[in-house]
């Protein structure tokens, strides 16, 4: 699962990766982010479609819905496997019209080695070092009942696997076209199922190396989480 990830960038460069023209966005934020360890349950800059073109809004990570079987519950995933948010019902109030961008620069995972209790992490990112956009899902209004707020969710693909770990799952990374596209209003939903499920960048566009195991307790926040220790 992609459970942690980099945003450092200001809004306006990932805009400007995302829409070089300047055709779809009005002016953004030029201050950096400077978000190095971000983590479930926190609110995220989201890229959403909205009928005047596309927004960003503040949203918390995590969809948090009640279930009722087995038996009911409230449950808060943070991934969406793209093999089923086209299937069952789960993902039906999201899965095709709620399509979202989360603007990141790298994200992390973590990796059993030999006689080390605690697992190390890697932070991966593009061999570019450009911005990346991850394909989403987000509903941005309340649901129907009060343990349903606004949330969203990022795609995860795990046909090859994680980057470091074979087991893990991997954020499924747009490129900036297919980003574009992934918005589109007339975006079929066989359409944004291939997209998700077959042309998210591919391993060999990564780079990776491990990082500080400080990365591992949310209240860590410095710029030197991303330096390699090799």
């Amino acid at each position: 699962m992609c459970g942690r990830f980099v945003m450092f960038r200001s809004l306006d460069e990932y805009v400007q990766e995302l829409d070089p023209q300047g055709d779809l966005f009005a002016p953004v934020d030029k201050t950096p982010i400077g978000r190095y360890n971000i983590a479930p349950g926190t609110d995220v800059p989201v890229i959403h479609a909205e009928p005047d073109g596309p927004q960003i809004s503040s949203v918390h990570w995590g969809w948090k819905r009640e279930v009722s079987w087995p038996k009911p519950k409230v449950v808060q995933p943070i991934n969406a496997r793209i093999e089923t948010i086209a299937k069952g019902r789960f993902y039906k109030d999201l899965f095709p019209d709620h399509r979202s961008l989360v603007m990141a620069d790298g994200w992390y995972e973590w990796v059993k080695e030999p006689g080390d209790e605690k697992k190390q992490p890697f932070f991966i990112r593009l061999k570019s070092h450009k911005p990346m956009f991850f394909a989403g899902l987000a509903q941005l209004e309340p649901g129907m009942s009060p343990d349903e707020p606004p949330g969203f969710l990022i795609i995860t693909a795990d046909a090859d696997g994680g980057m470091v770990d074979v087991h893990d799952r991997r954020p499924v990374v747009l490129s900036p076209v297919l980003a574009r596209e992934w918005l589109s209003p007339d975006l079929t939903k066989d359409r944004a199922k291939e997209i998700a499920r077959d042309l998210g960048q591919p391993a060999e566009d990564f780079e990776w190396y491990p990082v500080s195991k400080d990365v591992g307790n949310v209240k860590n926040k410095g710029a030197y989480l991303i330096k390699s220790i090799t």
